[in-house]
């Protein structure tokens, strides 16, 4: 996905945002915002009056300036809707953003098809179906998802991962799924479709990332009913204050009761708080991760403990040669001259590592002198690989019972050292293998499963979110403690089995935990599917990535790290608006009550602490600021209160302090700015 598309449609998506402020005045998707609805109808109200101020009661004469007063507060009602609306409406143009510039990896493609007889014909893609095979060559597109039955090949997936280093592709293991719309760059696939028409990964990720199609999370559901339940009170409060006006020989206007009640409710959070969810996810997505709902973002902000498969996640997954220990009365040149010699042919990656390991120590042959050397791949017989060079002689490296077999049948000896060396690499998590000439044992080669980088300091940064990490490993306990102390994981579970997984997720949830879990394999479904968080990456089983919540395209285990922050500047900017708009109400309220009542109650005109100048430029300031701080607002809600690791008393504190008093001080100020302009523009006493 190309990370720029956002930036790049931005004066696009803002005029179609705009469009889409206005579409959303329809009622039936307004009443969805409760809040915003209440402004809405009040909107409605007050233009009726702006045509007759009489026609809910009253004596107002064509003169008595109640039809201008009706008017200014009709529009300003209107601006704050189409705020609401515009924040909503933007918020969601970035997902739509995102969702352009996926489908741009959907062309009209064709497929060659393996029809009964064995034989391929060309096909539209669209026809594909679940099971069919196709077969892809270097240079074509890949039709459809599916999983690679035969063939190995090299993958272009930056029209979706937006990373333009090329993928390895190939039948069997973790590494065998495609994805429609991906380009093939080397050799050829048999590719059996996983997927019908439609229901696509790439076809799930532009239903994901469309805004308009979200679902509201729980804890925005949770926060609608707060905010409806609050304008419900202040509905019930606005209502009784014509009667107390009326007693006490006063009088209140139906368009100052109507705009009292929109600067009471909390507005400000109740037209951001769709926009706050939908950002969230967008923010996801642009760290290359899909999620697959807004509950998913928002668990990660709560997560406790993450679970992390061992094998591609922590560690790179294959063993790599990292050093050479001579034996007997060898050298370690003379090992290392043997040990690349045994693996000059082995294409396997730890072959390929000690040919490059013994380059880095200065020896290195080539290849062609030995052309006619019978090169012996490994076998699970054997248990061994290696040259027999033309003179007969046999040059292997193997498994150490295996090679010491070999050299004890052919009347060698087992040099004394072996078993101690062999002990000391076992016990520090390695693997040894033995190098022989012929019957004569060289030294061993330290083949060790290598933690990706980095991976230390990113799980301390875990740690200090108070996440404890658990890594999962069918190794055996000696080498799990040794990968999980140099990786820095605070637990590991060993020969550990996919049920072993799903019991530990279980335990955790029980004592009321929230779980993320990691993996890319089938065998990682089960526990993807029963933990809060599943992140699957893109390169795992189709298996993983259905039974996950999310979907790294990067495939970076580590990336949980950025989504648990986003999870909690998701949670933290909401509870940060949530308190900021409360704060504002507060102020609002000493804004608005002195000035209604000021002329019967002349005592009331203590609280008018701003020195607001008439009763009609205090309502209109409170309004209008109630207006423009939704705007003012809408970037902090985009970009998101920014996450700094620390107890959650020491996040509430500056919460409080910051948005709180904030929240209150920022009305007060706006307002008399506001009721100055107002004053000047003689509009005080319309």
């Amino acid at each position: 996905m190309a990370k720029s598309s956002v930036t790049t449609m931005s004066g696009a998506m803002v005029s179609r945002a705009i469009v889409d402020s206005f579409k959303k005045l329809d009622p039936r998707i307004m009443v969805k915002s409760p809040v915003m609805f209440v402004v809405e109808v009040g909107f409605v109200i007050t233009l009726l009056l702006s045509f007759d101020p009489n026609l809910f009661g009253g004596n107002y004469g064509p003169h008595s300036g109640e039809r201008a007063f009706n008017i200014v507060v009709t529009v300003i009602l209107f601006i704050t809707v189409l705020f609401g609306n515009f924040a909503e409406a933007i918020a969601e143009g970035r997902g739509k953003a995102q969702a352009e510039s996926l489908r741009k990896a959907k062309t009209d493609l064709s497929a060659n098809r393996k029809k009964a007889d064995g034989s391929y014909e060309t096909v539209a893609a669209t026809t594909l179906r679940k099971d069919d095979v196709v077969r892809v060559i270097a240079g074509e597109m890949i039709p459809a998802d599916g999983e690679v039955i035969q063939g190995l090949g090299s993958v272009d997936e930056s029209a979706i991962t937006g990373e333009s280093a090329a993928v390895i592709r190939g039948a069997g293991g973790d590494f065998s799924s495609v994805t429609g719309g991906t380009k093939l760059l080397s050799d050829e696939l048999i590719i059996r479709v996983t997927a019908n028409p439609g229901e696509s990964f790439l076809d799930k990720m532009i239903g994901l990332v469309e805004g308009a199609s979200r679902q509201k999370t729980p804890n925005e559901l949770a926060l609608s009913v707060l905010l409806a339940g609050l304008t419900l009170i202040f509905l019930i409060v606005v209502d009784t204050l014509e009667p107390m006006a009326i007693y006490v020989h006063g009088k209140i206007d139906v368009a100052t009761l109507i705009a009292l009640l929109v600067c009471l409710i909390p507005t400000t959070i109740g037209a951001l708080l769709s926009a706050i969810g939908i950002a969230g996810m967008d923010r996801v997505i642009r760290f290359n991760v899909i999620a697959k709902s807004g509950k998913a973002v928002e668990a990660a902000g709560d997560v406790n403990t993450l679970i992390l498969d061992k094998t591609g996640t922590i560690t790179i997954g294959n063993r790599l040669a990292s050093e050479f220990v001579a034996v007997g009365r060898h050298t370690e040149k003379e090992l290392i001259e043997l040990a690349v010699l045994s693996s000059l042919f082995d294409e396997t990656p730890e072959g390929r590592s000690v040919v490059d390991l013994g380059k880095e120590k200065g020896v290195s042959f080539v290849r062609e002198k030995y052309h006619d050397a019978e090169n012996v791949e490994f076998s699970a017989d054997t248990r061994m690989s290696g040259l027999t060079l033309v003179d007969g002689t046999m040059v292997r490296k193997g498994a150490v019972d295996a090679i010491s077999r070999h050299v004890i049948e052919r009347g060698g000896s087992i040099p004394e050292d072996l078993r101690e060396k062999t002990d000391r690499i076992a016990m520090e998590g390695g693997t040894p293998l033995a190098v022989v000439r012929e019957k004569e044992i060289y030294g061993l080669i330290y083949l060790k499963d290598i933690v990706k980088s980095g991976m230390r300091e990113r799980f301390e940064e875990l740690r200090k979110m108070g996440i404890k990490t658990v890594m999962c490993t069918g190794d055996n306990p000696l080498t799990a403690a040794t990968i999980a102390k140099e990786a820095g994981v605070d637990d590991f579970i060993a020969e550990a089995k996919p049920e072993d997984k799903m019991r530990l997720i279980k335990e955790e949830q029980a004592l009321g935990k929230l779980v993320a879990m990691s993996g890319d394999g089938t065998n990682d479904a089960p526990a993807l599917a029963q933990a809060d968080v599943g992140l699957a990456m893109n390169t795992g089983t189709p298996a993983a990535k259905e039974a996950g919540n999310m979907v790294d395209l990067d495939s970076d285990p580590t990336k949980l790290i950025e989504v648990v922050s986003i999870g909690k500047q998701l949670l933290i900017t909401r509870g940060a608006i949530t308190t900021f708009s409360i704060a504002n109400d507060v102020a609002k309220y000493f804004a608005i009550i002195p000035a209604i009542f000021l002329y019967v109650l002349p005592q009331l005109g203590a609280l008018n602490i701003m020195a607001l100048t008439s009763q009609r430029s205090a309502i209109l300031s409170a309004l209008i600021f109630n207006a423009v701080i939704i705007p003012l607002l809408i970037p902090l809600a985009m970009k998101g209160v920014k996450y700094r690791p620390m107890s959650a008393t020491s996040m509430l504190m500056r919460n409080i302090l910051l948005y709180g008093i904030g929240g209150v001080i920022a009305p007060f100020v706006g307002i008399k700015l506001i009721d100055i302009i107002i004053t000047w523009l003689g509009m005080a006493n319309i």
